[in-house]
């Protein structure tokens, strides 16, 4: 761990990005000074402002979409693109060159994240760049805001030479988490750690308590992290424990990679808007719809933020030779709003209830894989009944505490919609809200704190790997016509494993051709929390779930003949920094080692 001048904090979200930093002399103080850095950026052409909030969104105009020169900042004159607040108004004007949404599609399985594909859908002559792109350009602007602000005169106080704390789902997988980390590095931060956005609002929540906490929560209780942020809904459970005499904090559940968030309540209320428009006479092309799906994004978070406004007006750009006669205007209500987003994402609903599965069309267009049933609430009562109600539970659970977290849970009608669900599954003990602070700032300053903690002051979460993973292994047996080889799964990385700790699979030996490409198919659990590491699962479909392939190529020695079968064992590292490292290991000559490489083009869930 590196021993900087700063513990600095980023949340990295689909909205917008934040900034949250303290001093290491304040830590050695025992001083819990946790600010947040301004960043500067193009808030109209030619125009650059400090804002607390850094919109993620990048605009990649083309030659005549804005003024010359009206995109420089402080730290350089013509960058070619711009990130944040002018980015996204601007872009609700352009869609077809704004890129939204770089952390959703991180986590796409079924693309490659690596190539340039955004914007989504956009013609072949616009200028596009990768998911990981997007969001290295997020970092960088973060990077070259802090160093213009905070390291002006101080080389050592360059963003590149702190501790960083970057936060990410906790419902990332592996490959999601190691892409950010390329991300991060592709904008210069090589010191950093990954933490939970979960676990993060959870330590900004202790940071705020200090010396109250232990007066709120008690042995047994166990909190709900519910975080329903722009791009995903991340379901945490944290158990109070008892440790050596004193009160503890130990995470025991992580609900699946939902994603369904503020995007998708921003697109159901444009299809809102459109349909009141046809109802009219009006239609709108997909260009415009695009424009008014951006619209309605800002047209929401005005509403929820200004509650005196009954409505919002909403300008969608026409397409003739007459720009200004053919601009139509309409407005979203807050009426149409508030039945939106309650009763589409939050309806009333059993604790037994299972979000709803539509058949899929067999052929359809490539996107984003959102869920097909858009109500939180439902997925909220399936992730309670899978951990805390499921077989093998001792005894049922409840949860005593609620913190909220995520832009969407900032608005007091969506936090109570919530919690009076829960009152009503949970009668007799109703669970309580956890005050946090801005939702907003809190994941940013919860990564400051968790960094803070790793210096020695405040409770740590016990954590670790936040799922089972497990390697696929072909059957030993013989081919059958028309029937595919059993594959069983092996389990490299138990539940829970801390970080920096390393297994290797040594009871068990695999055998891999040298010369040619071995695949191994790389699996995860949320609910197998048991399964110790060299665990073979054999009839695993419904716990166990593929998340990408991994591919190898051995390289021979001049002695082996190609198509050698050199006997192996398995090795995984869960890194200090959060990231899962799988090898390859020879048997009899352990200095031949082969990392297992993601391959990022294929995946059974491609959509």
């Amino acid at each position: 761990m590196l021993h900087s001048p700063f513990i600095v904090g980023i949340d990295l979200g689909t909205t917008h990005s934040v900034l949250a930093w303290t001093a290491e002399e304040t830590v050695a103080h025992g001083n819990q000074d946790i600010r947040i850095a301004p960043i500067p950026q193009v808030v109209a052409p030619g125009e650059v402002k400090p804002r607390p909030l850094l919109p993620s969104f990048l605009f990649l105009p083309g030659s005549h979409d804005v003024p010359a020169g009206s995109l420089a900042l402080p730290w350089s004159s013509d960058p070619g693109w711009v990130v944040g607040q002018f980015a996204r108004e601007r872009g609700s004007e352009l869609p077809n060159r704004l890129v939204s949404s770089a952390k959703s599609w991180l986590c796409h399985t079924g693309v490659d994240r690596t190539a340039p594909i955004l914007p989504w859908d956009s013609p072949k002559d616009v200028r596009k760049v990768s998911p990981v792109d997007a969001s290295a350009l997020y970092l960088r602007h973060l990077r070259d805001a802090w160093n213009h602000v905070m390291a002006r005169d101080n080389p050592d106080h360059l963003l590149e030479h702190q501790d960083v704390y970057l936060t990410v789902p906790a419902s990332f997988d592996a490959v999601a988490r190691e892409l950010t980390v390329q991300a991060a590095r592709a904008a210069g931060l090589e010191h950093i750690t990954l933490l939970e956005e979960p676990q993060a609002a959870v330590y900004a929540w202790l940071a705020v308590h200090n010396d109250t906490w232990r007066d709120i929560l008690h042995v047994g209780d166990v909190i709900l992290v519910c975080d329903v942020g722009g791009g995903t809904t991340d379901f945490s459970l944290i158990e109070v424990i008892e440790e050596d005499g004193a009160l503890g904090l130990r995470r025991i559940a992580v609900g699946n990679h939902l994603l369904l968030g503020g995007d998708n309540m921003d697109l159901a209320l444009a299809h809102g808007v459109r349909a009141k428009l046809a109802a009219s006479g009006t239609t709108l092309d997909a260009w415009q719809f695009r424009g008014l799906w951006h619209q309605c994004r800002h047209a929401k978070e005005k509403l929820l933020s200004q509650p005196a406004l009954d409505s919002v007006p909403l300008t969608i750009l026409g397409r003739g030779t007459s720009l200004i006669a053919s601009t139509l205007r309409t407005e979203l209500t807050r009426n149409e709003l508030e039945q939106i987003l309650l009763d589409g994402f939050f309806p009333d609903c059993p604790l037994d209830a299972q979000p709803g599965a539509s058949t899929k069309v067999g052929v359809r267009e490539m996107g984003l894989p959102y869920e097909s049933d858009p109500a939180v609430t439902r997925h909220l009562a399936a992730f309670l009944s899978r951990h805390l109600h499921g077989p093998g539970m001792n005894a049922p659970k409840a949860p005593t505490h609620v913190l909220f977290n995520g832009g969407v849970m900032k608005p007091d009608l969506v936090r109570h919609r919530v919690l009076n669900i829960l009152a009503r599954w949970y009668p007799s003990a109703p669970p309580q809200e956890l005050p946090g602070q801005d939702l907003d700032l809190a994941v940013a300053k919860g990564a400051v704190a968790y960094g803070q903690v790793r210096r020695g002051r405040g409770l740590r979460i016990r954590a670790g790997a936040s799922r089972s993973y497990y390697i696929g292994i072909e059957s030993a047996l013989p081919a059958v016509p028309g029937v595919p080889t059993p594959v069983k799964a092996l389990c490299v990385v138990p539940f829970g494993l801390e970080e920096g700790s390393t297994l290797s699979v040594q009871d068990r030996d695999f055998g891999l051709v040298v010369g040619e490409p071995a695949v191994f198919p790389l699996l995860a659990s949320t609910t197998r929390k048991e399964d110790p590491a060299g665990e073979v699962v054999e009839d695993w479909a419904g716990e166990i779930t593929e998340v990408v392939t991994v591919e190898t190529e051995l390289t021979p020695t001049e002695t082996e003949a190609g198509g050698t079968i050199v006997p192996v064992r398995l090795e995984a590292t869960f890194t200090e920094i959060g990231v899962l490292e799988l090898w390859c290991v020879h048997r009899d000559d352990p200095e031949r080692r082969w990392k297992l490489q993601f391959n990022l083009r294929e995946s059974s869930h491609s959509s």
